[in-house]
C-alpha cells in the first residue's frame, strides 16, 4: 500500500513469486485472484531480440545512457514511467524535475516496493545503485542533492523505461494511477 497526495493506492505483490514469462507489449502484469500482481520478463536471449541495443545494455549489463541525448530527460507529459522489462511502475511525472545533468530525474519513486537500492563501488568512488525490484533492471543512481520535500535525486536512464501518458493508464493496465493525476490538477 501507498498513500501519496491523500490519495491510498494498493497494488499487491505475491510474496516474492515473480512469475518469468514474456510479458505483453502495452503492460507486462498481470492481476491474480486477490488482486496481487506479478511482473513478468523474459528469458535473456529474448531480451536481446526484443530490447535496443541502448536498452539491453543499461537494463543487463550497467550500461548509462549519453545524457541530454536520451528520449525522457525533457520529457514534461504527465504520466508514469515504468520498467523497459517488466512493466512495474517506477516513478511519475508529478516527481520529475529538472536536474540540469541530462538524465530524467525525480525526487522519489512511486511505488518503493518496485525499487531495490545497492551500494554501488564502480568508478573509484561508492553511489547507490538503483534497480527494479522484479526484473532487476539497472535504472541509474540515487543522490543526495535532491531539492524539497525529500532531498534525493533519482538520476535515471531512459532506457531502462517506458512512459505512459496519463489519457493512457486506464488502457494500458494503470489505472489505478489516474487519482493521482486528477487530484494533482486541483
Amino acid at each position: 500500500m501507498l498513500s501519496r497526495a491523500g490519495v491510498l493506492l494498493t497494488l499487491g505483490i505475491a510474496g516474492t513469486a515473480v512469475a518469468l514469462a514474456a510479458p505483453a507489449p502495452a503492460s507486462a502484469q498481470s492481476a491474480t485472484s486477490g488482486g496481487a500482481v506479478t511482473y513478468q520478463t523474459k528469458s535473456d536471449q529474448e531480451l536481446k531480440q526484443t530490447l535496443s541495443p541502448i536498452q539491453y545494455k543499461v537494463t543487463r549489463r550497467d550500461g548509462t545512457e549519453p545524457p541530454f541525448h536520451n528520449e525522457y530527460w525533457d520529457n514534461k507529459k504527465a504520466g508514469i514511467y515504468v520498467d523497459v522489462v517488466s512493466g512495474e511502475p517506477l516513478f511519475s511525472s508529478l516527481d520529475k524535475y529538472d536536474s540540469g545533468t541530462g538524465w530524467p530525474s525525480f525526487t522519489q519513486p512511486l511505488e518503493t516496493r518496485n525499487i531495490v537500492e545497492r551500494d554501488d563501488r564502480g568508478l573509484f568512488m561508492t553511489r547507490t545503485e538503483v534497480r527494479s525490484k522484479h526484473a532487476d533492471s539497472h535504472l541509474g543512481h540515487v543522490f543526495d542533492d535532491g531539492p524539497a520535500p525529500t532531498g534525493l535525486r533519482y538520476c535515471m536512464n531512459s532506457a531502462a523505461m517506458r512512459f505512459i501518458p496519463v489519457d493512457r493508464l486506464e488502457a494500458e493496465g494503470y489505472g489505478q494511477y489516474l487519482p493521482l493525476f486528477q487530484q494533482a490538477k486541483r
